[in-house]
């Protein structure tokens, strides 16, 4: 599948969808952390703290990514990002259901996102003038 990249340099369309992601899924994880910290407390768990610290890092690492998006590191944060929106559905079990609406629209900003970029690469080769 053209564009399912783990490492690298992306298209410039591409990784401003997918920074766009990253910074939407940064608010849908914060308010995770937010659930996970309510529900702590309802249950007069000690980890309440814990939850809201871990869930709000990521949430900041979400930022983070989505800023070093230019960067061939940034695909791989986004990937390692992905993950751990998963890991919390250990926590918060409807965090699965996020993490699989973010992880799919992830995969399609690649695919869609390369594919595009391609198209604009090749129309600007095409509406290029010739050279002499």
């Amino acid at each position: 599948m053209a564009g399912f990249v783990f490492f690298g340099k992306l298209g410039k369309f591409t990784w401003r969808m997918c920074a766009a992601v990253l910074a939407a899924q940064s608010i849908a994880v914060f308010f995770g952390a937010l659930v996970a910290r309510g529900i702590a407390v309802a249950d007069s768990s000690g980890a309440a703290t814990a939850y809201l610290l871990v869930g709000s890092g990521l949430a900041v690492l979400c930022i983070v990514a989505a800023g070093a998006m230019r960067s061939a590191v940034g695909v791989t944060l986004g990937w390692l990002i992905q993950v751990a929106t998963f890991a919390a559905t250990a926590v918060v079990p409807l965090m699965g259901l996020v993490g699989v609406i973010f992880a799919t629209l992830w995969v399609l900003c690649l695919v869609q996102g390369h594919r595009i970029d391609e198209l604009q690469r090749a129309h600007a080769q095409e509406s290029a003038p010739p050279s002499a």
